[in-house]
Parts: C-alpha cells; structure tokens; sequence
C-alpha cells in the first residue's frame, strides 16, 4: 500500500528532467516510498544547472561536471528513481495509458505504462527556417550538448569573431562571455532595445555598458539569413551583411509541445499546455510543468508562457503534491528575473508599461536614483529603480532595477510585496535592514515608495524623459535646471532657466509667474526640493521624474555621470 493509502503502488512517468520533471520526481520520493517512478530525458543529462551554461562556455565555471545537478546513478541511489537519458518519449496513448519511448542510444523502441503522467518537455530553441541553420559555425544554446559543441569549437577554431542574434538573456550572457574570451562580437536585436522584461527606458543603462566592453550593439536589426558557402556572413533585414567566423542562434524560447498536441491535449498561447492550478492537464490523470505550460500571470490574472527555472521547480513539487493526493496549488507567475550584464546588473518583476498597457493595467510610475548603501560607506554605487502602480489604491504591479550591488535583494523585497498584495505606502513602511556596508537608513525600496506616495497624495506632479521636448519648445512653460554650476557647465539643454536649488528662495522673482515650471536636475531630488518651494508660493510645478542623468541617458543616448554619483549629483558641487 502506498504512503497514501491507495491499494497498490503507484506508478508515475516522468516526462523531461531538468527543473520541473526532476523537482517532481525528487518531491514524489519523498512524499511516497512505494510509488514506482520512471522518468525520460532526451538529453545525455537528466538534471543540469542550464542557467549556467554560458558560463560554462566563457571559462567562468571550469568544471563540466558541476553542471549536472542529478545523473542516473543518483536519482537511483537517493530517490529509487529510473531515471533514463537519450530516451525521447514520441507519442503518448492516453486511453492504453502508456507512452511510446525510442532509445537514442540503439533505435529500439518499447512501450511504457503509467498511472499518472508528468509532462515537462521544456522549451525548445526558436530556429528560423532559413539555409545555413545546420553549419557547424552556427550555433543555438538550450541544452548541455549545445554548449559543449560551443566549447569545442572555440578551443579548435579560435574564432576571432562572432554574432549573437538576440538580445534577450541567453543572448546576452554568450556575448559577454565570448567578448571574455577576447572575441569580438556584435549583438543583432530586432527591438530597440536589449531584454524583453525591461521598457526601453530602463535598459538605455545596460545599452552604454555592453557598448563600453566593445560589443557592436545593432538595435532595430534582425536576422534575415545565412551565407556559409565560404566564410560565414550574417545578412540583415537592413541589408547590412556581417562576416563572423561564427554565429550563436538567440531569438527566444518556444513550448516544445508537440507530444502533447498529438494526444490531444488542450493547449492555450503559443502552443503551451493548459492547466489547471493543481498543474493537471485536461486529462486528468496527467499533469505538466515548466516552460512547456501556460500560467497565469500573477499581476494581470492573463494567461501567459513564461521560460524561467524557478516557477518550473514549483509547479514540478505541486504536481507530485497533487498525484501523491495533497491539495497544492499554483498561483501564478510575476516573471521575477534578475541578470548579470558584465559590471551590471538588472532585474525586474510584475508587468513592464508594455505587458501593463496590453493588458489594460492602469499605472502611474516613478522613477527614483538610490546609492546600494550608505554613500559615506567606501563602493557604493546607484541603481535606477523603476516602480509601476495603481493610481488609485496603489497597489504595486511591477518594477524593474538597473545597477551594481544591491539590485537582486531590493528587487526580491518588491517581488515579495506584489505578492502580498502591498501598496506603495506600504513600501515606505517596510523595516528593512540596514548597516553603512549593506543599505541606507532610507533604503531603495523606501524611497521609491516615499515618491510614490508623494504622487498619490498630490503633493509630487511629474513629467517624463519623453514629455522634456516639448517643454523646451513651449513658450508658455518655464524649463528650470536647479543643478549646481558646475553641472550646468559641463552639459545643460538649451533653452533653460538656471537657478541653483540653494539659490532659489532669493532668486525666486525670476521665475515668471503664471507660467507652469518644469524642474530638472541631476536625478529628480534637488528638482523635487524646488518644486516644494515653489508650489508653495503658488507656482504650478512639475518634477522631471529620473532626472536629467535620466534622460540623457534614455533620449540623447548619452551616459551623464558615474555610478559612483551620490543619488542627487551631489559630488559635482
């Protein structure tokens, strides 16, 4: 009898490994000891660290055998798991109950029966239809084998160029460990800009860095096709043609669901298999999991697909829950991701503009510039914190970071409080550690929700980066720059009034009146100070949210200042 007490054993067949299906199997043996568990990977690898692989490539991880987190050998001796590699499970009988498995290794095929059934295919790497797709030179990174062909290839060929096509996370983690390898690489990205889980604004940052390593950023680009008749050229939708002595194949994730298709399984977006919140299938007796699925999307109640590691390893322990005959559910995925970007770091959470105005999310937005610790404390350095909101009860729908230090622990906290269903007032209340080494008394997270609340209230009217044209054009507003001097000096926009914030109460009669003002500065604090002052001597005023580094950042595609800034510019002074 079975620990759960079901007359006979049980059997399970697993379909994938990796991160759902082997976090399935392991959760399984843990909560049933007689259950018979039988899982099938395609791959040579059952359980692998994929997020690791290009670090693999670039020489940052020496060891090959750390990227296998499970074999067979160890699924059997720990969990009584048959675990069976280069075995490609083709067809499932959903009314015989039994799968159709070929052996990679010898052609043979067999049959094999189950009880209940986990589907973790994955994803597989989007290859599009065009000649030269095959070449040894170019190249997709998705499984273990792929990577090792990568390996293997710099070390024999020694390619002194490359093209990665795709600017999303695996993209970008090739070209920066190629570029570590002293190849010189050119990313090919078909929006205008890098990441797909940022907006435009907050990757302007990345942008400067990935081109200040030497990497040719091409945005607004796409591949069009391939030349491997002689030396490998990479021709584009522009009609530019790049010659690369290899290329790597970035364009994105796909369901791989084409088993459960041909069953007759239910499927939803992209092709991703639909499930319910217990990660069961519209048959009953079979579940799936990971990148292969459809989930709700945490924030918009929207079906989504969603590829990343940890919302696979959850819905693997809530299948085996379910199958073992606890009541575990799936509520959803905000798509928390965080990536190392050279020196930087990035990382979002919740909905973006873009996915919130798709969506029909109403949101108001800030944008605040805060040291990773105390500034006093030797290495701080600033992250750009972007934070996403209902206007009318605050509720937190997403956010996004772009900085050094500090960035995944002040995302995860954001993270935390979408889930909770905290409001923005509720982040400038949260008690957060802090010492000089590790955070400000007023930290990030705090005060992006002071300037929050400040919006909310009234008490805070902003403008955006993309608003400050039409400003300098407009002869009924007043544009005031309250940076020091010696900022002006070094970069200022035509068209200004310069008054310095500590200035301004005895300059104040140069403003015009009846005019609205327009307040800029380094990053949007100084400005904010001005607007205090002004609005209480009755002049309707405006803050230039982010600030001037900002925007030049953003519009002008220009980086102004260092990470080093303190939060307002307040060593330029």
């Amino acid at each position: 009898m079975s620990a759960f007490g079901n007359p006979e054993p049980m059997k399970a067949v697993i379909v994938g490994g990796v991160a759902g299906g082997a976090s399935a199997a392991a959760r399984l043996r843990r909560l049933d000891e007689s259950a018979e568990i039988v899982m099938f990977e395609r791959t040579g690898y059952v359980s692998y660290a994929n997020c690791g692989l290009p670090y693999y490539v670039g020489g940052v991880i020496t060891d090959k055998g750390k990227l296998t987190l499970q074999t067979p050998q160890s699924f059997a001796s720990r969990f009584d798991v048959d675990a069976r590699v280069l075995s490609d499970v083709v067809s499932v009988d959903r009314a015989a109950k039994k799968v159709h498995v070929r052996n990679l290794a010898d052609g043979s095929e067999y049959d094999e029966s189950y009880d209940y059934l986990i589907l973790s295919p994955g994803a597989r790497a989007m290859r599009p239809d065009i000649e030269g797709m095959d070449d040894p030179r170019v190249m997709t990174m998705r499984t273990v084998e792929d990577t090792f062909a990568m390996r293997s290839f710099i070390e024999d060929r020694s390619p002194r160029t490359a093209v990665v096509c795709g600017g999303g996370f695996i993209g970008l983690e090739v070209a920066e460990n190629l570029c570590g390898m002293g190849i010189k690489v050119t990313v090919v990205q078909r929006p205008d800009h890098v990441l797909p889980t940022l907006d435009r604004d907050m990757a302007a940052d990345l942008h400067h860095c990935i081109r200040s390593h030497g990497i040719d950023l091409l945005l607004g680009e796409s591949l069009e096709g391939l030349d491997t008749s002689g030396e490998l050229k990479v021709r584009l939708k522009s009609g530019r043609v790049l010659e690369a002595d290899m290329a790597v194949i970035a364009l994105g994730v796909v369901p791989d669901t084409v088993i459960a298709k041909d069953a007759g399984l239910e499927l939803g977006i992209k092709g991703a298999i639909v499930t319910d919140s217990h990660m069961r299938t519209s048959d009953p007796s079979i579940y799936a999991v990971g990148d292969a699925v459809q989930v709700r999307n945490f924030v918009s109640g929207l079906e989504a697909s969603i590829a990343l590691a940890g919302p696979a390893n959850r819905q693997g322990r809530i299948a085996a829950d379910n199958i073992a005959g606890l009541d575990s559910e799936y509520k959803g995925s905000m798509g928390s991701s965080v990536i190392k970007v050279f020196e930087m770091t990035a990382a979002s959470t919740g909905l973006t503009e873009k996915a919130a105005r798709a969506a029909g999310v109403p949101y108001e937005k800030v944008y605040t510039y805060s040291a990773s610790h105390a500034s006093y404390y030797p290495g701080a350095r600033n992250m750009q914190v972007k934070v996403l909101f209902d206007p009318a009860s605050g509720r937190i729908v997403g956010a996004q970071i772009v900085g050094y230090e500090g960035v995944d622990k002040r995302i995860d906290v954001i993270a935390t409080a979408i889930y909770a269903g905290l409001s923005v007032e509720d982040l400038a209340q949260l008690d957060l550690a802090y010492a000089p080494p590790y955070s400000s008394a007023k930290d990030p997270v705090n005060y992006a929700g002071f300037v929050a609340c400040n919006v909310m209230s009234g008490r805070l009217r902003q403008f955006y980066w993309d608003q400050l044209p039409s400003k300098l054009s407009d002869p009924a507003v007043t544009v005031l720059d309250v940076r020091t001097s010696k900022e002006y000096a070094q970069s200022h926009l035509e068209g200004v009034l310069h008054i310095p914030v500590d200035d301004l109460r005895a300059r104040m009669a140069e403003i015009p009146k009846g005019k609205p003002v327009y307040a800029i500065c380094h990053s949007g604090l100084r400005s904010y100070i001005a607007c205090m002052m002004l609005s209480q001597e009755g002049y309707e005023c405006y803050n230039l949210a982010g600030g001037y580094r900002f925007y030049s950042s953003v519009a002008r595609d220009m980086p102004v200042g260092s990470p080093t800034d303190y939060p307002c510019g307040v060593s330029n002074n």
